[in-house]
């Protein structure tokens, strides 16, 4: 039996934030059926450690959190449908995208040497310590990645095999912008060009975790390709904000409230946005404290360190330039989302969702 979400044009009135509702609605469906996702008594005989490694797997992926990509699909497909109904199986295809997600985040944590992931350890830290944990991390993203294919093939919508190869593309492009973004560290920041930056936001982030999900759920919803077109244009402008904002949080956030280190792109070496933006603009004396202090070793990036890091991307305008182009790329969603239409307040949703999303701590 299909799912009423309510109507956005009718709750607006009477809530204050009427995409934040809209948001938790959601977020409350995937994740249940996100935990049903992990429920594989095919499994449950096993092995006593494979079962433990499974609670804990599931306890880091029902954290709370976003559910950004989930809430795109189901506003895709609203828009495409022009109802606010939502069939079954679409919470399933949208809780195995969720999954698809979480596997690429537990890579992601092990590659960046990550402690901390939406508030607590990162599960490579939860299975076991130093190495034998990230190769454990490893093996149950894998298993992850295996079982989210399987959610959304078996969703049991009209086309799901074809939506899903699509999104697998966009995922080979994703990790092509995590090989960049990695691979990137090892260059001189004289290198390293704002372009490049702005190409691995765009496959790191904005294809991936905006432009796609909502395609999928248009196509899930049988959109015509003008519609699919005009979503993929929302979703790589939204996305090129999100991640530069990312990119501001990663330097100048609080790890209390971001959910992650607030350091961790400094320690990384990672060439992000405001990096480059603010070497581009520095004295020549400036510039080479910044290739100094971005070539550090890990166990030198102390607290000073970073202290003058933030000081150097702040003074030579490197911060401001980012909060410009997130403010640019957000004007651009926005414009790009007024040609789309408004069934049941869907358009106004999303407006209001990017407007919050740019402004974002965490």
């Amino acid at each position: 039996m299909a799912t009423l979400l309510p109507n956005v044009q009718q709750t607006s009135a009477g809530a204050a934030y009427p995409e934040q509702a809209w948001l938790q609605l959601v977020q409350a469906q995937v994740e249940a059926a996100l935990a049903q996702l992990f429920d594989l008594p095919d499994e449950q005989a096993l092995d006593a450690r494979w079962t433990q490694a499974q609670s804990q797997t599931r306890a880091y992926a029902l954290r709370p959190a976003k559910r950004l990509r989930p809430a795109l699909v189901l506003a895709g497909h609203g828009l495409a449908r022009g109802s606010t109904a939502v069939p079954p199986g679409l919470w399933r295809f949208a809780a195995g995208l969720e999954l698809l997600h979480t596997f690429l985040l537990i890579h992601d944590d092990v590659a960046d040497q990550a402690e901390l992931r939406r508030g607590g350890q990162v599960l490579h830290r939860m299975l076991a310590p130093g190495r034998p944990g990230e190769d454990l991390a490893v093996v149950m993203g894998d298993h992850l990645f295996a079982r989210s294919l399987e959610a959304m093939l078996e969703s049991g919508l009209p086309g799901a095999s074809s939506v899903a190869r699509y999104y697998l593309g966009v995922c080979r492009h994703t990790a092509a912008g995590q090989y960049l973004d990695l691979d990137l560290a090892r260059v001189p920041l004289a290198e390293v060009t704002l372009f490049q930056t702005l190409r691995v936001a765009h496959l790191k982030t904005a294809r991936y975790g905006f432009c796609a999900p909502l395609v999928c759920g248009a196509m899930l919803g049988g959109a015509d390709p003008l519609l699919q077109q005009g979503l993929e244009r929302v979703g790589r402008s939204v996305g090129l904000a999100y991640q530069l904002r990312d990119d501001l949080i990663g330097l100048f956030g609080d790890a209390s409230v971001a959910g992650k280190a607030s350091d961790g792109d400094f320690t990384q070496a990672k060439r992000t946005f405001p990096v480059v933006a603010a070497y581009v603009r520095a004295t020549p004396e400036g510039r080479e404290e910044l290739e100094r202090l971005w070539a550090l070793p890990v166990e030198c990036k102390d607290d000073a360190a970073l202290a003058r890091a933030r000081e150097l991307v702040e003074h030579f305008g490197g911060r401001a330039a980012c909060e410009r182009a997130v403010e640019r790329a957000s004007r651009a969603a926005r414009r790009s989302l007024q040609a789309l239409p408004n069934p049941h307040g869907m358009r106004d949703l999303l407006d209001a969702l990017i407007s919050r999303l740019a402004r974002r701590a965490s």
